[in-house]
């Protein structure tokens, strides 16, 4: 019995989709007919690519070990129905973390477009973490993360710097001094980004060097409810100054100085199985990577 390309089609869908089923319904399979393309590459093969934990599908050491080889495959697979084209075409997935995905993303694609009008842009905004879940899966074919991370198989390239902006409601008791100092921390209430965002890492991390330390947090998953909580003067709030832009020129917020040092570096994450793709080279030359 040989490799077939449905076989590793069907592999590849289970690996990005975590449920055989999702991969069946993705490839207009019925379930029986996908379990048995899996069962049968597992016997050419000659070993476990998934195991069953419950009810789930857990991918094996070896069947993570051949994903990238069997992605760049059908990558060079899916060129030959257009061997002429430059091979920027086509559904491009990206995941981002939300900052640039609210702020950056928008004005970036639309120049992409203009030179590679057939691209189907598809974004998926998530936090840092779950950006780099959704490589790890397959999900996306390029990564846009504003936290610091490192990760054993992803190519992750510094990208562009950017910078935390503390602040507070104009009516705050703080803001007509405008500095906040470590003392002051603790007796603040904090609106911040959740544990696993790039933006609470590198508050989190700025505290920790300074030694200093918060009481009261809560933690929303929008930039918009934390600056919209700040404004109706909930707390103090910790975001890029990218996503505040537009509050401080009208006043309705106010940056407070600290003696946190805020700045970051924003990156580009790229698979090993999506880095030879022309569409994801010309997607990071564009980015002046």
């Amino acid at each position: 019995m040989s490799l077939s390309l449905r076989q590793l089609i069907i592999f590849e869908a289970t690996a990005r989709l975590g449920r055989l089923t999702a991969a069946a319904d993705e490839q207009a399979l019925s379930q029986s007919a996908a379990s048995q393309a899996l069962k049968e590459l597992e016997m050419t093969l000659g070993y476990r690519l998934f195991s069953r934990n419950s009810r789930e599908l857990v991918i094996t050491g070896m069947g993570r070990e051949i994903l990238p080889r069997v992605r760049d495959i059908l990558l060079n697979v899916e060129s030959l129905k257009a061997p002429y084209s430059s091979g920027v075409s086509g559904s491009f997935r990206v995941a981002a973390s939300v900052t640039i995905a609210s702020y950056l993303f928008p004005g970036l694609m639309a120049g992409f477009l203009e030179q590679f009008p057939e691209v189907e842009p598809d974004l998926q905004i998530a936090n840092t973490r779950q950006v780099i879940a959704r490589l790890e899966k397959g999900q996306a074919h390029i990564g846009l993360i504003e936290g610091p991370a490192s990760h054993p198989q992803l190519q992750i390239i510094p990208w562009r710097s950017d910078e935390l902006q503390v602040f507070c409601s104009h009516a705050h008791a703080l803001a007509r001094g405008g500095r906040l100092d470590i003392e002051q921390m603790p007796q603040q209430r904090w609106i911040l980004r959740e544990q696993g965002s790039g933006t609470r890492e590198v508050f989190d991390r700025a505290l920790q060097r300074v030694g200093g330390s918060v009481s009261t947090v809560m933690a929303l998953n929008r930039q918009e409810a934390i600056k919209q909580s700040v404004k109706a003067g909930l707390g103090i709030g910790c975001l890029s100054r990218l996503a505040v832009a537009e509050e401080l020129r009208r006043g309705e917020l106010v940056v407070l100085q600290t003696p946190l040092e805020l700045s970051r570096q924003l990156s580009v994450v790229v698979p090993p199985e999506t880095g030879s793709s022309q569409l994801v080279q010309a997607f990071t030359r564009f980015l002046k990577l």
